[in-house]
Parts: structure tokens; C-alpha cells; sequence
């Protein structure tokens, strides 16, 4: 999908929580194609040491000012309690990724049978997944102490997921590759891209210098590679005037993500049943604009079908206006065949004629004298002959041999009156008109 297209796509309201060590930092993004803004920004601090009912309250308080009251958030788990593998499945086909990823899923991490929690999804178009596994008592001990202070919550993913989908909401990433770093409880936590591998997300406890330079090598870029403030990879448009979006980067990617209705990439470790989501009018915009574009489609659909009927409604009186010219040009064609035939008959009877008089001269020429006839009857394919000749029976070869006749033969048994022999004869006429 190219980023013009894309940018169409992002609109909605997005709600992200990142949980700290101690604090929870919470971030109300709002995404249209113009861009995106960080609406609002609060931390919850000492989540843990209070009691839920009370954090609850204050972060119902900050939806409400925010009018966000209707979202489900997006969580990032701790980068630390996540483990974050990228598998290179080629070949596997979409329906058996799932089966694939199952069978090499013990081998992935350290955590007993059965608690394990996994999610993953495709990374483009190839072979790549990205996964990430975490404890299912941690995901258990989240879902309880969220559900206690009143949060829904859509999502619980990590950061690797939360900043991919982020960077392509309205654009793509930078370059051939990057290293962007922030500041972690734990240390820096790396995320970058390059050809050589799709995402790379890791918690480094090391200093900023020798952090770049290992992560630069996981990703094969040169090892002069200048890291980039993660901030700077995510769309903003506006923020609070009080808000530092490098300390709120990872929750701001959450809120994007969030608020993306299809999201660039979700691996999502809630269970399906524990997913709440947030309230359909978020989407009322998408909506609208989703009807306006279908009325324009479908104004666009009927104009075919008009444009067929007018044309087929301008062929019919076409056609009503020479049909009385094609009749006439029919009656003619008729006529001019009838002429035809006639001179092709006028035709046939001239070369008749002619054949039948050379019939007539070849006859005269083969039966010459003392041989006489008596009877001559010319038909269209035969000819019969009666007379006397001195010997008859020669006749017929001679008759045969003419290429005008074959198949000569005596009608009625030779006969004699005085020294003559009585004959009657039949032959076929060869090569004569029908």
C-alpha cells in the first residue's frame, strides 16, 4: 500500500499506556491524514504500591478531559518481560504459519510448559514473523489489576510491534536502514530496520556509544551509523506544549497504533476474550467517509448501465430508420439472382444445342456408309440408335472408342434381312451439360 493511499486510511482517536518500572505513562493520540497529534499525556505514578480502585480514578479523570472516555487503551508491556524473537519461515505458506511457529515455540523460550503466551504476525511479504512470548502469569496479574481500576484495555503487545505500525501509519521509514535509541529503566532499548533484518528490538545495558555499536552490527549497518531519537521516527503534527514526546515516545506509538483502524502490524498477547474495543463512534468518520466514497462509486457504476441503455435506444432507431432501405436492397438482391438464374438457363440451352449438334456429326462421321439408320432418339445423357449394317457388332467399339459416348451396348439381339444385320443401340453421353 503506498503512503499516499495510506494516509487516507488514518483516521481515529488512539489510546496507549506504557508501564514502567513504577509509572504508567498514558497518551491520547488522534490520527487524520492531514496528520497525527498528541492530544494528552499524564503519569500515573507509583501504580503499583496503590491500590487500583484510586490510579483508576485518576486515569478515568484524564479521559474524561480529553473526551477519550470510550477508548480501549493499547498497552506496552514491559520491554524486559516480553521476549522478542523474528523467525524466517521461506517457503511456509500463510495457512501454515501458524502450525510452523507452534512446533518451534518450546524452543523459543525458558518458561515452563503451558506458560507461555505468544503472538506474532507477518512482516511484509516474505517469510519474516515477528513474535513475541511472554509468561502467562504476568499477562494474568495485568489483565486482574486493569480490570480492578476500570481500564479496558484492546491490546496488550510491545514495543517492536508498537513502532513498526507507528512509522508507516502516513509514510515509511528512513532510508535503507536505521538504529533509533531511548532511554529505558533498563538500560537503552534499541529498535531498527535494514535489509538484513526486518526489525531488531532489544533492552542494551551499555553506554549510548557501545549500545549503537552493537546494535548496528545485529542490523549489518556501518558501524558509523548515527542513531536516531525514536521520537523522531513517529508522525506528529502537534503536541502539548508541556509534553516531551522523547519521554513519551513508546506510549504516543501505542496511542498510533491504537488508533490506526487496520494497524500496519498486531501481535496482540491478550486473550481474545479479555479484548475490549473502544466505542464505535471513533469510527463514525471513517464511516462517513466510507458512504460518501460508496455513493460516489456507485454514482460512477450507473453510468455505464445509462450510457448502455441510450445507445441501445439510438441503435433501435438507427436501425427502425434503414430498415425500410434493407428491405428494398433484399427485394433487389432477390431480383438480381432470378435474372441470373435465367441467363445461366439461357446459357445451358445455347451450349445444348451445340453439344447436341456435334453429338449428331460425331455419329455421322463414326456410322458411315453401307451402314444406314433408321431411328435416332437424343436425350440429355444417352443416345439410341436403329439400323442395318453389314456387320453390327463392331459397332460398339467404334461407338466406345469416341471420347462423346461409353457404355454402348445392344438394346435387342442382332437380327438380318438379306445381307444386312438388323441392330439397335444404346450409349451413355460423356462429358454432356445436366
Amino acid at each position: 500500500m503506498t503512503p499516499g493511499f495510506r494516509k487516507w486510511l488514518a483516521i481515529g482517536t488512539g489510546l496507549g499506556i506504557e508501564i514502567r518500572a513504577e509509572d504508567l505513562r498514558v497518551t491520547v493520540a488522534r490520527l487524520r491524514p492531514s496528520g497525527a497529534q498528541l492530544v494528552g499525556a499524564t503519569t500515573i505514578v507509583r501504580f503499583r504500591q496503590r491500590h487500583a480502585t484510586e490510579w483508576g480514578a485518576e486515569y478515568a479523570e484524564f479521559l474524561k478531559q480529553h473526551g477519550a472516555r470510550h477508548l480501549a487503551a493499547t498497552v506496552l508491556l514491559p520491554r524486559r518481560e516480553v521476549i522478542v524473537r523474528q523467525l524466517t519461515l521461506a517457503g511456509v505458506a500463510s495457512r501454515d504459519l501458524g502450525p510452523a511457529i507452534e512446533f518451534q515455540l518450546d524452543s523459543l523460550h525458558p518458561y515452563p510448559e503451558g506458560e507461555a503466551v505468544s503472538a506474532w504476525a507477518r512482516i511484509g511479504d516474505g517469510g519474516t514473523v515477528l513474535l513475541g512470548i511472554a509468561r502467562r502469569s504476568t499477562i494474568e496479574h495485568y489483565i486482574a489489576l486493569f480490570a480492578e481500576a476500570g481500564v479496558k484495555v484492546s491490546s496488550f503487545t510491545f514495543s517492536a510491534a508498537a513502532l513498526y505500525s507507528a512509522i508507516r501509519l502516513v509514510g515509511d521509514p528512513p532510508g535503507d536502514g536505521f538504529l533509533a535509541l531511548c532511554e529505558s529503566e533498563g538500560g537503552l532499548e534499541a529498535y531498527g530496520e535494514s535489509p538484513a533484518r526486518a526489525v531488531f528490538s532489544a533492552t542494551l545495558d551499555a553506554s549510548r556509544e557501545k549500545a549503537a555499536e552493537l546494535a548496528s552490527a545485529e542490523l549489518r549497518l556501518p558501524q558509523e551509523t548515527e542513531p536516531l531519537p525514536i521520537a523522531s521516527l513517529l508522525p506528529l503534527k502537534a503536541a502539548l506544549s508541556d509534553s516531551d514526546l522523547s519521554r513519551d515516545a513508546l506510549a504516543y506509538a501505542a496511542a498510533l497504533a491504537g488508533a490506526s483502524p487496520r494497524p500496519a502490524l498486531s501481535v496482540n498477547l491478550l486473550p481474545t476474550e479479555q479484548r475490549s474495543s473502544s466505542s464505535r463512534a471513533m469510527f463514525i468518520p471513517t464511516a462517513a467517509l466510507a458512504l460518501a466514497l460508496l455513493i460516489v462509486l456507485g454514482a460512477l457504476a450507473s453510468i455505464s448501465p445509462l450510457e448502455d441503455r441510450q445507445y441501445r435506444a439510438a441503435l433501435a432507431a438507427e436501425i427502425a430508420r434503414l430498415e425500410p432501405q434493407a428491405r428494398q436492397s433484399a427485394a433487389l438482391d432477390r431480383k438480381i439472382e432470378t435474372t441470373r438464374a435465367r441467363a445461366r438457363l439461357l446459357d445451358d440451352f445455347r451450349r445444348r444445342t451445340k453439344a447436341d449438334l456435334d453429338a449428331l456429326n460425331e455419329l455421322t462421321g463414326l456410322l458411315a456408309p453401307p451402314t444406314w439408320l433408321n431411328g435416332f432418339e437424343l436425350t440429355r445423357n444417352s443416345v439410341a440408335l436403329s439400323g442395318e449394317a453389314e456387320q453390327a457388332a463392331p459397332l460398339l467399339k467404334l461407338i466406345d472408342g469416341s471420347p462423346m459416348f461409353q457404355n454402348s451396348e445392344f438394346t435387342i439381339p442382332l437380327g438380318r434381312t438379306g445381307k444386312n444385320e438388323l441392330f439397335r443401340i444404346r450409349a451413355a453421353r460423356e462429358g454432356v451439360l445436366p
